[in-house]
């Protein structure tokens, strides 16, 4: 029988498997840390080459932010400079939300996340223009555990599973994680 509390644990784990040191804190002005939106006209079609250097952008932006969570996780530091600089909202505050959580109950993450991820779209013409990748998580040796003692949090697990991401390119230029999902009902 799982227990209030556990189900919590299994809703944070979710949100910080997913979720995993630099600058970017914020103080950019407000149009640069939203996306492009709107009614722009769009070239009709983008080369591949185009495409290549968004998906590897977009690629590089998700890469930095799995490290930028797990070093704030490992913190239990909810206002990591890092997370700034590769999330945007709405995954931004889910990402400190759940860090912040784990603190107050006095945990935090130890261990290795390994990570497999690929590009399964790109649109430039979106407004934003927008990736979506999909990832093959291993969080095997990767726990909530206890700040105190280490001791594994209870309810808590680990395993391969599918996650996915979404990333959109900013006025600026710069590509940002704003969405994703943890599939732990879907192995990989």
């Amino acid at each position: 029988m799982r227990t209030r509390q556990s189900r919590r644990w299994e809703i944070f784990l979710l949100s910080v498997v997913l979720v995993v040191g630099s600058a970017g804190c914020g103080t950019e002005p407000e149009a640069a840390t939203r996306p492009l939106t709107g009614r722009a006209a769009a070239p009709a079609a983008h080369s591949s080459a185009e495409e290549d250097a968004a998906g590897k952008a977009a690629l590089a932006a998700y890469s930095g932010y799995l490290d930028a969570s797990r070093a704030a996780s490992a913190r239990s530091d909810p206002s990591h400079p890092a997370l700034t600089r590769f999330l945007a909202d709405p995954l931004l505050t889910r990402v400190r939300m759940a860090i912040l959580d784990a603190k107050e109950h006095g945990a935090m993450r130890t261990g290795k996340l390994l990570s497999d991820p690929e590009v399964v779209s790109v649109d430039l013409t979106a407004r934003p223009p927008t990736v979506e990748i999909q990832d093959c998580l291993d969080a095997s040796g990767y726990r909530l555990v206890y700040a105190k003692d280490r001791k594994a949090v209870p309810g808590t697990r680990g395993g391969r599973y599918l996650a996915t991401a979404t990333a959109v390119r900013f006025p600026d230029g710069r590509w940002l994680v704003n969405g994703g999902a943890a599939h732990q009902d879907q192995p990989c």
